[in-house]
């Protein structure tokens, strides 16, 4: 089964290579979609791909690299809409 999460991650979540991890963890599961910082200090993503591989991808979003301090995870579960190709950095 195909889905798609969209993430916002609070707390220490930028400087700390949460984005180059974030894009790393995606394509090592096969996931598309895309990674962001937001002036506010969040992080963004949006993760598609097989269920289980996206829950893995959010499971790695509660606690990012070993250098961030998540303190709150927000996930919007949306319908699969195939509209990427890969996982990339958006700026």
């Amino acid at each position: 089964m195909k889905t798609r999460a969209h993430v916002y991650v609070s707390g220490r979540v930028q400087g700390v290579l949460f984005r180059a991890e974030t894009v790393e963890v995606a394509r090592r599961l096969g996931l598309t979609g895309w990674v962001r910082n937001l002036r506010d200090g969040r992080v963004e993503a949006l993760f598609e791909g097989e269920k289980q591989n996206v829950d893995k991808a959010v499971e790695f979003c509660r606690r990012g690299p070993p250098s961030a301090y998540v303190t709150h995870l927000d996930v919007d579960w949306e319908d699969w809409k195939n509209e990427f190709t890969g996982f990339h950095v958006m700026h």
